[in-house]
């Protein structure tokens, strides 16, 4: 499996406009990147921040573009209500052509949930990511679903079905050393690991990510057709370099993280359209 390279944008911030997104992403398509990924908020640090709806930009993207591939990195499953998520994730991959990407997480902000009177418990969270995970997957696929608590479903199929089958790739977080998402993600197409030591603008050692990849591939009993995700940085001159340890580790994707820590919308016009890194 190759390596491609997408655009990791934030939908807050600066960022936070839509329009801003929707031009960041076509000039990413046509300066050969392979992917465009939006952030998923409803609230964020700063109160005084515009937020984006993620799920109708990458619309706006996906009716403006032709090649890359478009996904919401992380959604909060959680808070969400998964029958809306359902139909939202198969809108989008029929509006795109099969393009979409689906990630799913926790969520890193309480608030997200507490403001709008969610249980915001890491544990109660777990319990209803997994749960909507499983009645994504079957509507995504035609079945009539019926489901209990936390996630109720009363004999529901929906159509259309996304244009990806059995379903549209599933990604999900992990924060090591904790190693529950990545148990998680194991079950499904993909992970997007962070790790508790290393924030923006720097990135896990490339030996870490080997650490991941031998967990989940135990869990699998190997890594055919699964995803590994990886945000960071590089600088256009020595990106390939930068890059080629994470490859040995596993790498599938490398996303470029975008955001107002590296310079803003000024520097991320610059890094897009410098292109992505040789493959290593």
């Amino acid at each position: 499996m190759g390596v491609s390279y997408a655009v990791g944008l934030p939908n807050v911030g600066e960022f936070g406009d839509p329009r801003t997104l929707l031009e960041l992403a076509v000039a990413a398509e046509e300066s050969g990147w392979h992917g465009v990924f939006v952030w998923d908020h409803v609230l964020y640090h700063q109160p005084d921040w515009p937020v984006a709806n993620s799920i109708v930009v990458l619309s706006a993207i996906a009716a403006r573009t032709q090649r890359i591939r478009l996904a919401p990195l992380m959604t909060a499953l959680p808070r969400r209500r998964v029958q809306v998520v359902a139909r939202e994730i198969a809108t989008l991959d029929v509006l795109s052509g099969g393009r979409t990407i689906f990630g799913a997480g926790l969520g890193s902000m309480d608030r997200e949930y507490a403001a709008f009177g969610e249980n915001a418990s890491l544990r109660a969270r777990a319990r209803r990511l997994d749960a909507s995970l499983s009645v994504l997957a079957d509507l995504w696929a035609g079945e009539a679903v019926s489901r209990g608590d936390p996630v109720p479903v009363e004999q529901v199929s929906m159509r259309p079905t996304p244009v990806q089958q059995p379903r549209p790739p599933i990604w999900c977080a992990g924060r090591w050393p904790a190693t529950a998402g990545f148990r998680r993600a194991a079950a499904w197409d993909g992970v997007l690991p962070t790790h508790t030591d290393y924030g923006r603008g720097t990135i896990m050692p490339a030996g870490t990510l080997g650490e991941i990849r031998d967990l989940i591939a135990t869990r699998r009993s190997g890594m055919q057709g699964f995803d590994i995700a990886l945000e960071g940085r590089t600088e256009p001159a020595t990106a390939t370099e930068t890059i080629r340890p994470y490859v040995r580790g596993g790498l599938t994707w490398w996303v470029e993280a975008m955001g107002w820590w590296r310079g803003g919308v000024r520097e991320a016009w610059a890094r897009i359209l410098a292109g992505p890194p040789d493959s290593p």
